[in-house]
């Protein structure tokens, strides 16, 4: 599959972002946004992270529509939805699309947190329809989860499979319907620790970065953990497993920490204010800092790892 067209439900970060994939991709791209004011500023934001994927913006691949019921289905090969994550209105969505969308085309939620099971439950084409959980910057980051709910078809999480590595994603099949499906929930055990690590003053939010960064997740660039641990040698893991693991965060609640500034109203940067306090100038620098060692690791990846070269030149 070289060209095909999409539909993206939505134009909020990742809506846009996700349109730049398939833009980029030479996808005939639709974004529904109701708000037609919200247009021209979500098509520069398109613009911005095409570029960024090292394409110059092919204006005429992208257009808006302000409803579902506006959008020309004919040829369209996926649709992912990218609206607020609140239940109610994600069903509401999905219940139009499984009217709207023609049968057979693959649907796919970006939500982080929902379960496609709840989400499509009452949809007579549910088996069609999964999570399809994009990373931010979702243009940048190549990995694309595909969760299969409990309704959702084999032949479904192999469609979309195909699709996202036909625009470049490296996509990971999640056979159940979990919460955190795969990558954030072994995220979030790293983050468990790390805000326990901060409760505890073991260490500084500083020197947990650092920790990460420059030690074991530098590392995960060029291997995954389970790599790394065929390197190391499984029964090293296990001996230090045995001596590590009894000590180890295992709250079912927030850190303190992590309680408080949520409480304090200190989000991060969306704030200005969280672990540390922030400029808009501070917040601009660092993004771009961000952005653009995740180019650089993204051309790493498809350098050097095979798989990934496969999928991206798919």
């Amino acid at each position: 599959m070289s060209h095909g067209a999409a539909v993206v439900v939505g134009s909020g970060i990742m809506g846009c972002d996700i349109a730049a994939i398939f833009v980029h991709a030479g996808w005939r791209t639709q974004i529904v946004a109701r708000a037609a004011g919200r247009w021209p500023a979500a098509t520069a934001h398109v613009a911005q992270s095409t570029a960024q994927l090292g394409a110059p913006f092919n204006a005429a691949r992208l257009q808006f529509k302000p409803s579902l019921e506006a959008v020309d289905w004919s040829g369209v090969d996926v649709v992912i939805e990218t609206v607020t994550e609140n239940l109610p209105v994600k069903r509401q969505v999905f219940d139009r699309l499984d009217v709207l969308v023609p049968s057979g085309v693959p649907i796919g939620s970006n939500s982080s947190g929902l379960r496609i099971t709840d989400i499509a439950r009452n949809c007579a084409t549910r088996d069609r329809m999964a999570n399809a959980h994009f990373f931010l910057p979702a243009h940048l980051v190549p990995l694309v989860e595909i969760a299969k709910g409990e309704f959702t078809s084999h032949s479904t999480v192999d469609r979309l499979q195909e699709i996202f590595a036909a625009v470049g994603r490296i996509p990971v099949r999640v056979n159940r319907d979990v919460p955190g499906f795969l990558a954030n929930r072994i995220q979030h055990a790293l983050m468990r620790e790390a805000f326990a690590v901060i409760d505890s003053g073991l260490a500084t939010p500083e020197d947990v970065d650092a920790a990460v960064r420059f030690g074991f997740g530098f590392r995960y660039v060029a291997a995954g953990p389970i790599l790394q641990k065929e390197f190391a040698g499984l029964d090293t893991q296990f001996a230090a497993a045995s001596s590590i693991y009894p000590s180890l965060c295992n709250d079912s609640v927030p850190s303190r920490t992590l309680t408080a500034k949520v409480s304090g109203g200190r989000f991060g940067v969306k704030s200005k204010h969280g672990f540390w306090d922030w400029t808009d100038e501070q917040i601009g620098a660092e993004r771009a800092r961000y952005e653009e060692c995740l180019l650089k690791a993204a051309a790493l990846l498809v350098r050097h790892d095979p798989a990934a070269k496969a999928e991206v030149s798919a």
